[in-house]
């Protein structure tokens, strides 16, 4: 009988931990470097992971560099060679952070909450601190999060004549959606 209540006892907290930590492998990443002189410097990842631990407020990304999709095929090769982000060498964008204010969202009640994430974002070997807006929605128990914001190419080492040249923005505009 011990042995039955403990067993049961292990199930249920091991059940309630993993309903705080929320993942998907379908969030979405948009990179948009157009500029007046190219509207083609423009991609999506639908590919990215992410995950939430609604009891922490950690949140982390991760997106292949190579997975990141252009309108323009020679585009999403020069995004991929060694000259630009080097996905051979660096195969993946990562994020790492945590929501700054975490009381102020309940993820047990529906609503929209408008909160900053601070971390680290990883591009190219190169991390950085940033911190951004993020708004999270709650509905029937499902949580969705966006942001949008800027990063500056040249602080991970991209650089070149695309950006000299003012064919790609020297601080494209990144997007991140995940529904968990």
């Amino acid at each position: 009988m011990k042995k039955t209540i403990l067993f049961f006892s292990l199930i249920t907290i091991t059940v309630t931990g993993m309903a705080q930590k929320a993942v998907t492998t379908s969030a979405v990443i948009g990179f948009d470097a157009t500029t007046p002189k190219d509207a083609l410097p423009k991609a999506e990842n639908k590919t990215a992971i992410a995950s939430l631990d609604k009891t922490t407020g950690v949140i982390m990304f991760e997106a292949a560099v190579n997975n990141f999709a252009f309108s323009n095929p020679k585009m999403q090769e020069h995004f991929n060679s060694s000259g630009w982000l080097n996905s051979a060498e660096f195969p993946k964008f990562t994020f790492s952070g945590k929501i700054d204010k975490l009381s102020e969202v309940k993820f047990n009640k529906n609503g929209s909450y408008k909160v900053n994430v601070s971390g680290n974002l990883t591009v190219k070997g190169t991390s950085k601190a940033i911190s951004t807006p993020v708004t999270i929605v709650v509905k029937d128990g499902s949580v969705s999060t966006s942001s949008e914001f800027s990063i500056v190419l040249a602080d991970y080492s991209v650089t070149g004549g695309p950006i000299t040249s003012g064919k790609v923005a020297a601080e494209p505009k990144i997007s991140v959606s995940a529904n968990f």
